[in-house]
């Protein structure tokens, strides 16, 4: 019953809704900001390089963009790459790229938004997020509550079930490690991190993803240089699979258009998030520098460049100039046996340690995402927390020994009914975020450090608070 339930809402949502929808509000916001990913790319490197340091209310830039990266790259990367490929055929790879590509942009307005309308909770810390500007930007806390629900399922609960079951699935295939002692040893060190909130999350992610990162990088490198001349075979393959010029891909397995566009855009999404409102909750905790919401917009850029079209297509080159595609294969032991086949047995080695301290750091990120919206709905009262924490915990035992498709299944549902919640907000918001980031442009252009003055949007009085973004017109005419 729950399968048969599950697999329906995925078709609808998958089939039809979200294909649209996240295709054609990343269309409409690359349109509306004149394809801003692609015109201020630079810029976007500028910012990333530009803080490392927070203050007393915020993180920084950088450990903002360590812990959107750390939620980002895990299983998606890894295992989802390989399931979009079984499931679509080499073509899902275009869709990934496509949908990342478009997402930028998404991700700019909604990590805007997210800074605008962000506050402070009872120690002082910014939070924020889809929730924060559905209640304070269209007045409509109904819509706020009902995404946090779907976030604290999403990211609280099912995802990190999706991310303790790659951890174990890896594990047992190279290492023969019980999922049962997999899981108590997940259970135990997750705890020992999200007992100590959003910081700490920060601080952990802001060690182990760079160098986790870079590492995986430089190995799907090694392996395409031992094949570079297999490389322009590869991505004819994928551009003719994409679009249903070929008909049988690798392994004589026949796919269609249709199951390479959603199978990408699906697995696409659930590694960069662009449109879901998952990483605009971090978004919300930074201080960034310069002192400006649309700032922080562009460092939410890069992480979903970084996220689909760095990594995810390393993961891709690793599966398909090993030639083994396999439709339903289980995807993260796809990924083991291609890195085995071009390393050796140390290459699945690597590829499992690797999924450990992704997944791992993916579990502690999610759980910061989860919980900005249970402070949400319960009014900032931490005294709900422990009982959260214990909640996150026992899915994380849950998905180390679970069934692999059911997991996959039911992310895909919780992730379409929260990106779907979160399009809409975005788009009735789309006016303001538009006008802030281009206030934030034109100061650039003016050859100005950019700064954001509430002044020169007043339907943001009584919206904002006035500590968190200040009126300069009336700091001016003080001073004067």
């Amino acid at each position: 019953m729950l399968e048969t339930t599950v697999n329906f809402l995925n078709a609808l949502l998958w089939g039809k809704l979200l294909v649209y929808g996240l295709v054609g509000a990343g269309l409409f916001f690359t349109l509306r900001l004149a394809f801003i990913q692609i015109t201020y790319f630079k810029h976007s490197i500028k910012i990333m390089s530009m803080s490392r340091q927070g203050c007393d209310s915020g993180l920084s830039s950088f450990q903002v963009f360590c812990t959107s990266m750390a939620a980002r790259v895990g299983a998606g990367n890894m295992a989802g790459v390989a399931v979009a490929i079984g499931a679509g055929g080499p073509g899902a790879v275009f869709w990934m790229w496509l949908i990342a590509m478009l997402g930028m942009a998404t991700a700019m307005v909604e990590s805007t938004l997210a800074q605008v309308y962000k506050t402070r909770d009872a120690e002082g810390q910014f939070r924020g997020g889809p929730a924060y500007y559905m209640e304070k930007g269209l007045g409509q806390r109904w819509m706020g509550v009902l995404f946090s629900i779907f976030l604290i399922i999403a990211f609280g609960l099912v995802f990190n079930a999706v991310q303790a079951n790659t951890i174990t699935g890896a594990m047992e295939v190279v290492f023969d490690i019980s999922p049962l002692y997999m899981g108590i040893f997940l259970v135990i060190t997750s705890a020992f991190v999200i007992v100590g909130g959003l910081r700490k999350v920060a601080k952990v992610s802001e060690i182990i993803v760079p160098v986790m990162a870079l590492a995986y990088i430089l190995i799907a490198f090694v392996v395409v240089a031992m094949n570079i001349e297999k490389l322009p075979a590869v991505f004819e393959l994928i551009i003719k699979s994409a679009f249903g010029w070929q008909e049988a891909a690798a392994g004589g397995v026949a796919y269609t258009v249709a199951q390479a566009m959603q199978s990408g855009i699906a697995r696409g999404l659930f590694s960069n998030e662009a449109g879901m409102g998952s990483a605009a909750n971090v978004a919300a905790s930074a201080s960034p520098n310069p002192n400006h919401p649309a700032s922080q917009g562009f460092v939410q850029m890069m992480g979903v460049f970084s996220d689909t079209i760095v990594i995810c297509t390393a993961t891709a080159a690793i599966i398909l100039l090993s030639g083994d595609v396999t439709a339903g294969a289980d995807g993260i032991k796809m990924t083991i046996t291609a890195m085995t086949e071009h390393v050796g047995v140390l290459g699945g080695g690597f590829v499992a340690v690797a999924i450990l301290l992704f997944c791992f750091t993916s579990i502690i990120a999610n759980y910061s995402y989860a919980e900005t919206n249970v402070l949400f709905l319960s009014g900032n009262r931490k005294g709900v927390l422990p009982l959260f924490r214990i909640c996150v915990l026992g899915m994380v035992m849950f998905g180390a020994v679970a069934k692999i498709s059911l997991v996959w299944n039911l992310a895909d549902v919780s992730m379409g009914l929260m990106a779907t919640v979160n399009i809409i907000a975005l788009l009735l918001l789309s006016g303001l975020a538009v006008r802030v980031i281009n206030d934030y442009r034109d100061q650039v252009r003016a050859g100005k450090t950019p700064e954001f003055d509430r002044s020169k949007f007043p339907e943001l009085n009584g919206q904002v608070e006035e500590d968190v973004w200040q009126d300069l017109s009336k700091q001016s005419s003080d001073k004067a």
